[in-house]
């Protein structure tokens, strides 16, 4: 059996078993949510909330924006506070001082330490006993509670409303007054917080831990850290250190092929097809979505300092941080997506060099509903956070309120009809191409099947329906931020880097396929499973956490040698003089590199491990690792992917050094900086307050207004000043070259 056969062989196995167990812990993920009750009633059998009032309130609070203001169960955006961490604490205070009070005749805190351990013991019995009767379909709760909820909803429905007592919380939680106009949607939002929290704090039955695995860290309620997430941290470490051990044998002892490289460009004479040309509106997109992408980026980042402005001007009553920053992250996933598709609908009719029929119809009318969807989502999302749909019609055409598939169900549905014909466009010139050269099947097969994850795979987000449990909401959105984003995107990027590299005459076919498969297994094998790294704290099992656990440690595995690939690359810019023309696309691999293993691996692991993520999920560690990772890799390939078009439809244009040098260290240094100079510190100081005080103080106004906090915050000025400079110098210079240039490559003509 061929090394290629056996590769195969192991790509389908490890997809097949992977998959099998993803669905299989879903289903107990279906079956282990936590209840939401038909009635949550008192003690004497008054009814609080319905389980309509509750799935309502879900709906009323994905409308204000969702995870895209404050967060729960920690996914989400980080001013506002985590709002069940901040429940439940704001809880457990009021019913420690109404138990001393009652008991004592004084608040809890001027009792002796004694009087307020007994004090703990009972209310964490109260909160942590679990009266959910799955035969009634109720959940009782003492009247302690109730009074902890009226008070609890008077309190939320001020700062969400309009008291003017809470106008400089709210300018500290970038929340507008009139956040929620009708005290009626107010009191429905308050039921799905409570739920929230009740399922933070409830025990599971016949276990001593909560839905949430005890998350958030609160000592107050006995939401401490398990000895399961102490066990399966450990050797998820241990489980990283044996296969990168294995992986950097395996590199060592591979001998490179000996191949001798082209004296003149294979791609000199490339004919560029009609379809082919009519790619630049989509790059000229690209470059337009990228600099709105960063300024809304620096206004959401501004916003954490002046929550309800901009130096003065009352920006947020027309564009409030829920709206940027939804903004910010849609963008970037559009324009991040519209260059790798871009490439794809460049590179398939290259192969053959002529267009299948009506190829050009479908590029045209692709570019058409990209542009509609975004528009469309777009106004959508700012209608729905403004409060001008009702709750059906905002999951239809406003703001789902989860974290990058914000945008509203029909503008999903477009969205995946659009992918598939994109999917159908690239399928139209390959399978053609495949049947004339068979020797070139395997490289092609494999670039096929990352198609077709790529156009399948976001149908996973069509999976919930307007009232879908958070927890089962939950694990369909990562299919989307996790598998496609994170895992087919890579597997597309491998192979069409390797195809490129064929083109161009620097790797062989066969080290081609041979290389290409075995990455992509590397990276699934723990890519696909370590998708439930994402839903520790969310509802889950303990089974669940721990195979997320040891399983994303393996994602890290294969980052750790990306330095070998970057040098590579590197190395490759430089062989012959003619492979210049193509140096600044090759950096830009190179860069990727770098942030795969920094951005994705070194500040991913930091939030990876169960122990480590219990205190910091929903902390500024977590933007860390998405700026990095996310733009670090995926938009750098995404700018690397444009610019190898860019080099092949103008062949004969010169290429300014100046603005090439300004766009590549502008974007690496500075994104380096935003970093390092604001978002880790700031994450390591609320690390540590997590870990002294719990989630609720490292996300609270109290400690994110200190001034040596805000100082920091102030720093990311610094980085997003020098990646501005460069996005703008590089989009300038595509813009230029696009829109200025007289005629491109001769091919074209």
């Amino acid at each position: 059996m061929s090394k290629e056969k056996k590769l195969w062989i192991l790509f389908a196995s490890v997809v097949i078993v992977s998959f099998a167990v993803l669905g299989y812990y879903g289903h107990k993920i279906y079956q282990q949510a936590p209840p939401i009750p038909d009635k949550i009633v008192s003690a004497q059998g008054d009814v609080i909330f319905t389980k309509q009032d509750i799935q309502e309130g879900q709906n009323i609070w994905q409308s204000t924006g969702g995870q895209e203001i404050g967060s729960i169960w920690g996914h989400g955006a980080y001013v506002a506070p985590d709002w069940t961490a901040d429940w439940l604490h704001r809880e457990a205070v009021f019913l420690l001082d109404r138990l001393a009070q009652r008991d004592f005749g004084k608040p809890y805190n001027d009792l002796d330490e004694e009087s307020q351990a007994v004090l703990k013991v009972k209310l964490q019995k109260d909160l942590r006993t679990n009266t959910y009767d799955p035969n009634t379909k109720t959940t009782a709760i003492s009247d302690d509670r109730i009074e902890a909820i009226k008070f609890l909803s008077d309190y939320y429905r001020r700062l969400f409303m309009d008291d003017p007592q809470f106008n400089e919380l709210r300018e500290n939680y970038a929340m507008p007054a009139n956040t929620i106009k009708d005290p009626e949607r107010m009191r429905k939002m308050n039921a799905f917080f409570f739920w929230a929290t009740w399922a933070t704090v409830t025990e599971r039955p016949g276990e001593d831990v909560s839905y949430t695995h005890n998350w958030p860290p609160d000592e107050l309620v006995g939401n401490t850290v398990t000895k399961d997430l102490l066990l399966w941290s450990g050797i998820s470490v241990i489980l990283l250190l044996f296969f990168i051990g294995i992986l950097v044998f395996y590199y060592v002892q591979s001998k490179e092929e000996d191949f001798r490289t082209p004296a003149q460009d294979p791609l000199i004479g490339e004919k560029v097809t009609a379809s082919m040309r009519f790619i630049k509106p989509y790059l000229v997109v690209v470059g337009a979505l990228m600099l709105v992408q960063v300024g809304l980026g620096i206004l959401a980042a501004h916003y954490g300092v002046e929550g309800n402005g901009l130096y003065g001007i009352p920006l947020a009553e027309i564009l409030p941080y829920s709206v940027a920053r939804t903004w910010h992250l849609q963008l970037g996933i559009f324009w991040i997506a519209t260059a790798w598709l871009a490439m794809g609908l460049y590179v398939a009719p290259a192969l053959t060099g002529k267009d299948p029929k009506f190829q050009v119809f479908g590029v045209n009318f692709l570019f058409i509903a990209l542009l509609i969807i975004v528009v469309g989502s777009l106004a959508g999302e700012w209608m729905g956070v403004m409060q001008k749909l009702n709750p059906e019609m905002n999951f239809w055409f406003g703001h789902q309120g989860y974290e990058y598939v914000d945008l509203g169900r029909f503008w999903q549905l477009f969205l995946f009809v659009g992918l598939l014909v994109w999917l159908v466009l690239m399928i139209r010139p390959v399978v053609p191409f495949m049947k004339a050269n068979p020797a070139k099947k395997s490289l092609m097969t494999l670039f096929l099947i990352s198609c077709l994850a790529i156009g399948l795979f976001y149908g996973a987000g069509l999976m919930w329906g307007q009232h879908t449990s958070l927890t089962i909401a939950e694990y369909w959105r990562w299919w989307v931020v996790h598998l496609w984003v994170e895992g087919f995107f890579e597997v597309f990027a491998t192979v069409v880097i390797a195809f490129l590299f064929v083109r161009l005459g620097l790797l062989s076919e066969k080290l081609a396929i041979t290389s290409s498969l075995l990455t992509t297994a590397i990276y699934l094998s723990g890519g696909i499973l370590g998708t439930f790294h994402h839903l520790y704290f969310a509802g889950t099992s303990t089974v669940v956490m721990a195979i997320g656990a040891c399983f994303s440690a393996l994602e890290v595995v294969p980052l750790t040698i990306v330095g070998f690939e970057a040098y590579k690359n590197y190395r490759a810019s430089k062989v012959t003089q003619w492979i210049k023309d193509y140096k600044w696309p090759i950096y830009f691999l190179v860069s990727v590199g770098f942030w795969n293993f920094l951005g994705a691996g070194v500040f991913g692991f930091l939030i990876n491990p169960p122990a480590s993520l219990y205190f910091v999920q929903g902390l500024n560690t977590t933007p860390l690792h998405g700026h990095t990772a996310l733009f670090g890799v995926y938009g750098m390939l995404g700018i690397a992917f444009v610019l190898f078009v860019l080099r092949s439809m103008y062949r004969d244009a010169q290429w300014s050094e100046k603005l090439m040098k300004i766009f590549f260290w502008g974007l690496n240094v500075g994104l380096l900086l935003m970093g390092v100079l604001s978002l880790l510190p700031v994450g390591i100081w609320q690390a540590v307050e997590s870990i002294d005080k719990g989630m609720w103080y490292a996300r609270s106004a109290e400690l994110m207004q200190q001034p040596g906090m805000v100082v920091l915050r102030w720093m990311r000025v610094v980085g997003d000043t020098i990646f501005a400079v460069g996005l703008i110098a590089g989009v300038w210079f595509m813009l230029k070259l696009i829109l200025f240039s007289k005629k491109s490559s001769k091919g074209a003509e």
